[in-house]
């Protein structure tokens, strides 16, 4: 919509230069009938303005009633089996969720349509009024009009005809391109150039590993939720974390951990306090660098079938070996960055996902319950060796988990209550994790 708008400018602006040089021609065979040409013109502009505002009413709502209706195609297809197998969880589905929201979505298309056409019905009507009134009353206004003036003047009028048709045909355009920018706008996300030359775009590995102490100062972050009155308030959080601790994050669902892992990461911004990376405190303008010191799997994380962005002569080899030890090596190939499927079953695709996170080689690592789904197996061999693994070469590791079985494998435990942190305290020796590390290491 943004693009289709874009292209109607070269267009418009020729119409506006040709119908300004026809309002200098007019004015200059007669000024009187100029006025009130103008006049008639605002009447029939702003009429139709009017009408066209109700337009861009419906055009919204068709716009908004088309995200929910694409929600509906999501729960078609990816609810396809709980239909199926639910008859009146089908029917209510078609009949009284997909079945409105369509009706609703073409209510709201035929009316924008209508509306759009009526504005060039009356344009229409009205334009050719103006040119009764150029004929037979304006004459009767300014006696001094004389016939060569008048059929300059309906001549002239004709002529704009087509390029006033041109303007408003391509309004709609400049409609739904207003309404999709500002969808667009509303996402947040900004995408500033990056000079990947410049010593602020490149990155310098020296100065991501070497820092002393990342601080959270009474951050907080407010979001609204689903079957609550008021907001969820994370925070305010005080935190710090220095390099080489394994870090566990705990409490219930809803307390606020995977939104604490989004804070101190820097994809939300806190709106109270502030986050500080060694005294320097995180802004707007240095926040993208702040993100690069971060490796994160989420639980909705998303794979790309390349290694994007990690340049390394033995990218291939390096990921080979780290397939090989997650036992992948059967089922996905690396050839020049690129694996060879990401049709795997969940688990697995989590372990690609950590893959990627080691091949990145940042100085913080954040696992988002990267255990859940996960076989014993695999669990133990995460808790005990990976973490462990990446621990000794001195990252940073915070763990969003609820297996209390290896709580004691971290330094610290900080645990969650609806927002607020409960304790934030240092975990004894009591476990020897070493007599618990499986014959198969993973060589980090």
């Amino acid at each position: 919509n943004i693009t289709s708008a874009s292209l109607q400018i070269p267009q418009t602006c020729i119409s506006i230069t040709v119908l300004a040089g026809c309002l200098i021609y007019l004015g200059s065979l007669s000024s009187t009938m100029l006025v009130a040409l103008t006049i008639c013109l605002v009447v029939a502009i702003g009429s139709t303005k009017l009408i066209e505002a109700r337009a861009k009413k419906y055009l919204q709502r068709s716009r908004d009633e088309w995200e929910t209706l694409v929600k509906h195609f999501h729960s078609l297809t990816e609810g396809v089996k709980e239909l199926k197998l639910h008859r009146p969880r089908r029917q209510t589905f078609l009949s009284k969720v997909y079945d409105l929201s369509v009706a609703t979505y073409r209510h709201n298309n035929i009316m924008t349509g209508s509306l759009y056409s009526t504005v060039n019905a009356l344009s229409m009507a009205l334009y050719f009024i103006v040119i009764g009134l150029i004929l037979f009353i304006l004459p009767g206004i300014d006696p001094s009009a004389d016939r060569e003036s008048l059929i300059g003047y309906a001549i002239t009028v004709l002529y704009m005809r087509s390029y006033i048709v041109t303007i408003m045909i391509v309004l709609p355009y400049y409609a739904d391109g207003a309404t999709s920018l500002r969808k667009l706008e509303q996402l947040g996300l900004s995408l500033s150039p990056i000079d990947l030359g410049s010593e602020q775009g490149a990155l310098d590995e020296v100065s991501l590993r070497a820092w002393q102490k990342l601080e959270l100062d009474g951050v907080t972050h407010a979001y609204y939720r689903e079957k609550e009155d008021d907001n969820f308030v994370l925070g305010p959080i005080n935190l710090a974390l220095t390099p080489g601790e394994l870090v566990f994050i705990i409490g219930g669902n809803g307390s606020g951990k995977t939104t604490l892992a989004k804070l101190l990461t820097g994809l939300y911004a806190p709106e109270a306090g502030e986050i500080r990376f060694d005294g320097a405190t995180v802004t707007n303008e240095n926040r993208d660098d702040y993100r690069q010191k971060f490796s994160v799997v989420f639980t909705d994380f998303y794979l790309f079938e390349q290694l994007l962005g990690i340049a390394e002569k033995d990218l291939d080899a390096r990921a080979r070996h780290y397939l090989s030890e997650l036992h992948l090596e059967h089922k996905v190939k690396v050839e020049d960055g690129r694996l060879s499927t990401l049709d795997l079953s969940h688990g697995q695709r989590k372990r690609l996902a950590l893959l990627t996170a080691y091949l990145e080689d940042r100085p913080i690592y954040v696992f988002d319950e990267w255990d859940s789904g996960q076989d014993p197996i695999f669990k133990e061999t995460f808790y005990l060796q990976l973490l462990p693994a990446l621990k000794a070469k001195g990252k940073t590791i915070l763990v969003i988990s609820h297996d209390d079985r290896y709580f004691q494998v971290a330094d610290r435990i900080i645990k969650l209550d609806y927002g607020k942190v409960e304790y934030d305290k240092p975990v004894g020796d009591s476990l020897d994790a070493s007599t618990h590390i499986l014959p198969h290491k993973i060589g980090l």
